[in-house]
């Protein structure tokens, strides 16, 4: 744990977690923010976990629950996509309201940073970021990655078409 940093960690994504997942989808911060769809689905934290089941099993993604050390739920640290033969991949993190403001998003990338960098041997990690989340831009900075660009019109939601940024950090960053 950094100095100064909240004390929290990352556990594998279950079942117990759902229903501080079923809160944090309905964030509006959340939905302003994220790829998650508004209004999300009932079954979206069920189908979401399954998902992230699958990839867990095959590589192809992770969920990490971001929790206190009394195990309270404060968001999620994903690794969304994880391409093993090319050796990239994309994280994400999603802070539950009560732990905002508190360095809770800042620890968890950087946990999660360091899990992708220990267990994958990345040549390149990366972030998506939408262009008005001031405060993810600044989690992304103080964790080390650099800001490469706006990709306009990168994924559609509510049948609008949204930018978003990338952020990237490679090995040789470190």
């Amino acid at each position: 744990m950094s100095r100064g940093a909240p004390d929290i960690r990352l556990v594998p994504f279950d079942e117990q977690h759902l229903p501080g997942m079923r809160e944090l989808v309905r964030d509006p911060d959340v939905l302003r923010f994220t790829r998650v769809p508004d209004p999300p689905p009932d079954d979206f934290p069920d189908t979401w976990l399954e998902r992230y089941r699958e990839g867990r099993r095959d590589g192809t993604c992770e969920a990490f629950a971001i929790v206190d050390p009394d195990d309270t739920f404060l968001g999620v640290a994903v690794a969304p996509e994880i391409d093993a033969a090319a050796r990239t991949l994309e994280l994400g993190y999603v802070i539950h309201p009560v732990a905002r403001g508190r360095g809770v998003a800042t620890e968890s990338l950087r946990l999660l940073t360091e899990w992708a960098f220990a267990e994958l041997e990345p040549r390149r990690i990366q972030l998506i970021i939408s262009p008005e989340n001031h405060a993810s831009r600044r989690v992304a900075e103080r964790n080390g990655y650099r800001y490469e660009g706006t990709l306009r019109s990168f994924y559609v939601m509510q049948d609008t078409w949204r930018d978003a940024e990338i952020w990237s950090r490679l090995p040789t960053d470190l």
